[in-house]
């Protein structure tokens, strides 16, 4: 049942011309959404309606009765999203606004001014709507974002493990890169087992592992306390449970890229031949990701340096395969906070430092990708190291993230493979910008001097 509240804001107090006559405005909350409308189309042009289903088709309703076309709303949390399906569903344009768009002025803040804020922001046409990406894309999103928390939860539970053997004394991942890997699976099943004596676990140990059978033998004598062993089980069974899903996640995530793959009509792909530089991890997805990836987006972007298969089918899920919503590679790097937030006053640049806000996944695997590039042979690694020795690790990280965006942003729009630069080609035209960029200080001091 809707609660009728009085207007706090008096009709023709916008001086702005109105673009968006029958606009309004919405703030969401958890447990309550106030609706504001244009002064003259109701008696109670604000309201607050609760958040339950049958209170969302409310709203749609009293929005049609008002004769409401175009509703704006700030993109809270998860709350905007059963109230943005039900507008859309009902017929509704829907602006999906930024939080930092909608700030309040100063004073007296309350969800009915914050709507009534938002509804007069709409109707002068201030408000540009979020990037929201289509059905399909949305549902590999809800997916692949699951999947990677389900990767993080599984390394927190072999921190746990590592925790559990060190309070026994088991140094065995000071000897052993990764005690989840196959010596440290089956060190670990024996030890659950119940077998305590280290000569015979050091029989567990593959031909790979470079530590000597004295030390290997040394770090498996320990303490053997109930408790320990107690918390080592249980973070060993959770971290299997968490693996097994992350298989079902797989297949599902499969499935939805093998519809993904039919909805989009490509011609005949080539098909990808294998890097040996970028062998298949056992994190990445158990499924053949590359070339689900060329299939969908026409060029193999997995051929960039740094970016895997997971990173790229991160990518994928968060932009989908029409980026020509950025209308220009400037745009795209921008979305992904990758340049710098240029403040110009009185014709001066006051400041550029990058908006401080969390990356999303996305630009979170460019930046992962560019950070890969710090050691690498290849032209965008002789970039990182340049920009690193210019501005160090972090700016290195935003610059060569921002060139690996754009490559990408090229290759899907343009359709063309990547074709990686000549490093010895790339050096000499650094060295030729360097030379210029010289000579134009040297004519600029001799002016000075004259």
């Amino acid at each position: 049942m809707a609660k009728k509240t009085k207007s706090s804001i008096p009709a023709g107090s916008m001086s702005f011309p109105i673009m968006n006559p029958n606009a309004a405005g919405i703030d969401i909350g958890d447990l309550l959404i106030a609706v504001a409308v244009p002064q003259d189309r109701d008696t109670q042009p604000v309201r607050e309606f609760g958040a339950f289903t049958e209170d969302l088709f409310t709203i749609a309703s009293w929005l049609r009765q008002c004769r409401v076309d175009s509703v704006a709303m700030e993109c809270t949390g998860v709350y905007w999203k059963n109230l943005y399906a039900v507008l859309v569903e009902q017929g509704f344009s829907v602006c999906l606004a930024n939080s930092r768009h909608t700030q309040n002025v100063t004073g007296r803040k309350t969800d009915m001014s914050d709507a009534q804020r938002i509804q007069q922001l709409h109707s002068c046409g201030f408000l540009s709507s979020s990037f929201l990406p289509d059905d399909a894309t949305q549902i590999l999103r809800t997916l692949v974002r699951q999947r990677r928390a389900i990767t993080q939860d599984s390394t927190r539970y072999i921190l746990r493990m590592q925790k559990a053997l060190e309070l026994m004394n088991i140094k065995l991942h000071a000897v052993i890169s990764d005690i989840t890997g196959k010596t440290g699976s089956a060190i670990l099943s024996a030890i659950l087992g119940g077998e305590r004596n280290p000569d015979k676990l050091l029989l567990l140990v593959e031909k790979g592992i470079k530590a000597d059978p004295e030390t290997l033998r040394k770090s498996l004598q320990a303490n053997w306390r109930e408790e320990y062993l107690f918390l080592l089980k249980q973070s060993d069974e959770t971290y299997l449970h968490l693996q097994s899903q992350k298989v079902a996640y797989d297949m599902q995530i499969e499935r939805v890229i093998d519809n993904f793959q039919k909805e989009i009509p490509i011609a005949e792909i080539l098909p990808v031949a294998p890097d040996k530089k970028k062998a298949k991890h056992r994190k990445q997805p158990a499924m053949d990701t590359r070339k689900y990836l060329h299939a969908i987006l026409g060029v193999d972007v997995v051929a960039i340096p740094g970016i895997s298969e997971i990173s790229a089918l991160e990518i994928l899920s968060e932009t989908g395969t029409d980026l020509s919503k950025w209308p220009s590679r400037n745009h795209f790097v921008s979305w992904l906070n990758l340049c710098p937030n240029n403040k110009i006053s009185g014709g001066k640049l006051i400041s550029s430092q990058m908006l401080r806000k969390k990356p999303n996944a996305a630009a979170s695997a460019f930046r992962i990708a560019a950070n890969s590039m710090c050691r690498s042979k290849s032209w965008l690694g002789d970039y990182f190291r340049r920009m690193k020795a210019k501005g160090g690790q972090k700016h290195a990280i935003v610059a060569t993230a921002r060139k690996l965006a754009i490559i990408y942003y090229e290759m899907v729009t343009g359709g063309k493979e990547y074709k990686p630069l000549d490093n010895l080609e790339y050096k000499l035209m650094n060295q030729r910008r360097r030379i210029t960029h010289l000579e134009k200080l040297l004519k600029q001091l001799k002016k000075e001097v004259a």
